[in-house]
């Protein structure tokens, strides 16, 4: 097992990267046997080991972790070929190199440069908007390119052209989706790193915008992409993939009003990178159960000098409606409590549970999906078998009304051919004669 126990900067003007350089820009972390792709602005590459320190080119324009036979990571570049060339533009994976070999991504030519550069986990496609230099009679000053029109070529391919005028400016127009369709992701518990070796517990298969959520046992969470190289906290409680749909409930201690609160909700997507909390901004306050059912039941025991009364049980979903994470919730009682357990869920159809839940529900993905094929499977023409006519006096003919503003034309009548007049019989034999007569 690979462990990133090492952290690795680089200094952009003397071309220097390595795990001692610690005055230097902070890269990420790693492990000391890991590669790492160098792409310099020339278009120029080299995969090398991480050491403490080694020189490798100056003009660096990114570093990052290499993992051989990677066909998922793909690279979206624009360069103009030599000081005055086109500028071609081109999408490939770097799956295997020599390391310690110098590569190029472009064709070679002296002045060369990278115009734009882009790296996809996912193989993600951006739209970009292109900005040419002006000069006269050029018609359009500039244009927007989608990536996903381009197909995935080789590393050494040249690429396609993109504009034979010289360009002002690159930039990104729209932040783009996969287009290899979804990556299946596990979660290592050994080392909080995501995979998709089949490591761990399994996440699901991610793609385009999908996220995961992390909520940890104090209660704080926050959602974050598929990227593989993401870190994640030590105390995680929940690891998943992300869904709008799911509605978490929440029993917590309040600090602030030392009493047991109950709180319902959903996320709406909007915290993507930052954590907040579910239970307050006191850090004494504690989470105590989270659960995820549509319709759970908790279970107060109380103690001290309530600890003769009888245990309470409390319908989530009919004690407190759905509400934004950061409201304090509900009060579950103002005795003293011994222990909140959760009790079995109810067990509710979908008008219990719309009845409940009211305009507020939102169904789970899977039963949204077999909704649609019902309403789908509903909405196609049914075909009807033939019908057989026993005899003729089970079909009703029925006048077909035309409209007004449509001149019925009467059908017109057939000429009749006339026949040819066949030649009288006596002339046939004068004729006959005739011939007779000449030929002698």
């Amino acid at each position: 097992m690979v462990v990133a126990n090492e952290k690795l900067y680089v200094n952009y003007d003397e071309g220097f990267i390595g795990t001692s350089l610690k005055k230097d820009n902070y890269l990420f972390e790693c492990s000391d046997i890991d590669d790492v792709i160098v792409i310099r602005k020339d278009g120029s590459y080299v995969v090398t080991r991480v050491s403490t320190k080694a020189f490798v080119g100056k003009n660096i324009m990114y570093v990052g972790l290499f993992k051989k036979n990677d066909n998922r990571t793909i690279y979206n570049v624009v360069y103009r070929d030599g000081r005055v060339g086109n500028n071609y533009i081109k999408r490939f994976p770097v799956k295997g190199v020599t390391r310690d070999k110098e590569y190029n991504l472009t064709q070679g030519k002296d002045m060369s440069r990278i115009l734009y550069f882009s790296v996809n986990p996912n193989g993600e496609a951006e739209l970009i908007r292109v900005s040419l230099k002006p000069k006269p009679k050029l018609k359009k000053a500039y244009f927007e390119y989608d990536f996903s029109e381009l197909a995935i070529k080789n590393r050494n391919a040249n690429g396609n052209i993109l504009s034979k005028h010289s360009v002002l400016k690159i930039s990104l127009k729209e932040k783009g989706v996969s287009t290899l369709g979804g990556r299946k992701i596990w979660f290592d518990t050994g080392v909080n790193r995501l995979n998709a070796d089949e490591r761990g517990i399994y996440l699901g298969e991610f793609s385009g915008k999908d996220r995961i959520i992390i909520i940890t046992q104090e209660g704080q969470f926050r959602l974050t992409n598929y990227d593989l190289s993401n870190h994640f906290e030590d105390n995680i409680l929940i690891i998943e993939k992300f869904k709008e749909s799911d509605v978490y409930s929440v029993v917590f201690f309040d600090a602030d009003q030392s009493l047991y609160y109950l709180k319902r909700f959903r996320l709406d997507g909007q915290t993507n990178g930052k954590t907040q909390s579910m239970v307050g901004t006191n850090p004494a306050s504690k989470m105590t159960i989270l659960s995820k059912e549509i319709l759970p039941r908790f279970k107060i025991n109380f103690g001290g000098k309530d600890s003769e009364r009888q245990a309470e049980t409390i319908s989530a979903a009919e004690f407190i409606a759905l509400k934004s994470f950061r409201a304090r919730g509900k009060r579950l009682t103002n005795l003293e409590v011994k222990k909140i357990l959760e009790l079995k869920a109810i067990e509710a159809g979908p008008e219990k549970v719309m009845e409940i839940y009211g305009d507020d529900y939102l169904p789970p993905e899977d039963e949204i999906d077999d909704q649609k094929e019902e309403i789908e499977a509903a909405q196609e023409p049914v075909k009807q078998k033939p019908i057989k006519i026993e005899a003729v006096e089970d079909v009703i003919s029925q006048p077909i009304e035309l409209p007004v503003d449509i001149p019925v034309k009467a059908p017109k009548k057939k000429k009749k051919k006339k026949k040819e007049k066949e030649p009288d019989k006596e002339k046939k034999q004068n004729n006959s004669g005739s011939q007779m007569t000449l030929g002698l």
